[in-house]
């Protein structure tokens, strides 16, 4: 019972200096298991919790690390082959080196734990170990500096970027105050024109009225002098004899005053001057709406064009038609009359209800004879309609556009400077699409009336022409 109570001892003995030295060794960055918690402001601590560890796992008789560590009852460790040698010889009971117990059998017990610990020391301290370790520092010294150098580099995009983005605000503040420049200075313009030709016009009429008064004044004096004279000749004595009247002075004429018609006066100026000056302000705007017609020429056979080439129209049965290259033949397609190669052009076509178009720009060279699909690759920047409701842009594939609602009348932007080509909701001006890329060159507005079917009454499409008549003035 003894025995057995001693033993359980000197086992819970073992087991807590065991746990002790496990304590030690797990809290130390070995063998690359802690490697990467380093740095250099606790590297100098973990060198000497691993040389203090080192001194604990060296054998106190080769004063080296264990060499098959073994634990004697007392629980001082040595090396198999050192405690061998050192009792070997000896008679009777054998002592521990270190502490002098005596012990009345040879009997050691192989610590595999602290043998585990031993090899992670030398591993930890081998030329490898250095090696590796040296190996991880300098990658993970090249995985920051090149994630620096990304990060550098998306600083400098950033602010690539900002600049960017405040220079092309810049330039569009500049543009946009521009163009109101130009509407006010029409606006300026037109009121000072006004206002002028009211005053020139108000000092004419005033000017006959004072011409008339004037006049009117001289005779009323020329009659009251003539009056004086006459009334002093008939005050005259009784013994004076009057032989004849008295001389007067001519008689001057009046012309009948000048009527002045305070109607036809004020109407000219008490009139919708905003929609006249609005209708005046077409002709200078910059753009302003391209007076576009079709030029039937270019025209499919199954496209009727109105006798004033500003409504298209597609034809249950083939019309007639002069051979001539720049024909559409294989596609129901129509273009402008007028081409653009330079400056900003806008124009309006009104697509009413259709259940299906397309509307934009093509160069002037397109393959007109054969079946191509519109692209920019092809020559066509165009807006679609199909179904009644599928709107596209014409990329390649076909952009599909989620629309809050269907245009009526589409306006296309031109600007062949910035080639660029857009497309608007005409009803409220709202941005369809942009082709950021548009021609280089000369091209000419491209339309397509499509074949509705037989389901569908055919329905044209018109060009717009604002304002409808030239005003005077």
């Amino acid at each position: 019972m003894r025995s057995t109570r001693a033993r359980l001892g000197l086992q819970q003995l073992q087991t807590e200096h065991i746990a002790v030295i496990l304590r030690h060794w797990l809290s130390l960055p070995l063998c690359g298991l802690t490697v990467e918690r380093s740095t250099m402001a606790t590297a100098p601590l973990a060198t000497s919790d691993k040389s203090s560890l080192k001194e604990d796992l060296t054998c106190a008789i080769c004063c080296d690390l264990f060499n098959e560590p073994v634990m004697l009852a007392c629980m001082h460790h040595f090396c198999k082959p050192c405690i061998s040698r050192y009792w070997r010889g000896t008679q009777g009971p054998v002592t521990c080196p270190q502490c002098r117990k005596e012990f009345s059998s040879r009997q050691f017990q192989t610590n595999y734990l602290v043998a585990a610990m031993v090899e992670k020391i030398r591993a930890s301290t081998s030329d490898i170990y250095f090696k590796n370790l040296e190996k991880q520092l300098k990658e993970t010294l090249e995985s920051h500096r090149l994630r620096r150098e990304d990060y550098i580099n998306s600083i400098q995009r950033d602010k690539d970027k900002m600049d960017a983005i405040k220079r092309v605000g810049s330039d569009l503040q500049a543009r946009v105050q521009g163009d109101f420049q130009a509407l006010r200075q029409i606006l300026h313009s037109e009121e000072t024109r006004m206002l002028e030709q009211i005053k020139r016009e108000q000092d004419e009429e005033v000017k006959k009225v004072q011409h008339h008064l004037e006049a009117t004044k001289l005779a009323v004096r020329e009659l009251e002098e003539n009056m004086k004279t006459l009334q002093q000749a008939s005050g005259a004595p009784e013994n004076v004899v009057l032989t004849e009247l008295p001389q007067l002075s001519t008689h001057v004429q009046v012309d009948i005053a000048p009527e002045f018609d305070v109607n036809a006066f004020s109407s000219r100026y008490i009139a919708p001057l905003q929609y006249i000056t609005w209708r005046k302000m077409f002709r200078s705007l910059k753009p302003g709406p391209s007076p576009l017609t079709f030029d039937a020429d270019t025209a499919h056979p199954s496209i009727y064009i109105s006798r004033d080439k500003t409504v298209a129209l597609e034809s249950e049965t083939m019309i007639p038609y002069m051979s001539v290259n720049r024909r559409f033949l294989q596609c129901v397609n129509v273009l402008a009359a007028q081409g653009f190669h330079s400056g900003r052009h806008y124009w309006e076509v009104e697509v009413g209800c259709k259940p299906k178009w397309d509307i934009g720009v093509a160069f002037e060279a397109v393959d007109r004879h054969s079946r191509i699909k519109l692209s920019p690759e092809t020559g066509f920047w165009t807006l679609r309609l199909r179904n009644g409701s599928e709107y596209s842009a014409g990329t390649q594939p076909w952009t599909r556009l989620q629309l809050s609602s269907s245009p009526q009348r589409v306006g296309v932007f031109l600007d062949c400077e910035e080639r660029r080509v857009s497309f608007y909701n005409a009803d409220d001006m709202s941005l369809l699409y942009t082709f950021a890329n548009g021609p280089r060159g000369k091209v000419f507005p491209f339309f397509s009336p499509c074949i509705s079917g037989s389901r569908h009454k055919a329905q044209p499409i018109k060009l717009l022409h604002h304002p409808p008549a030239a005003l005077s003035g």
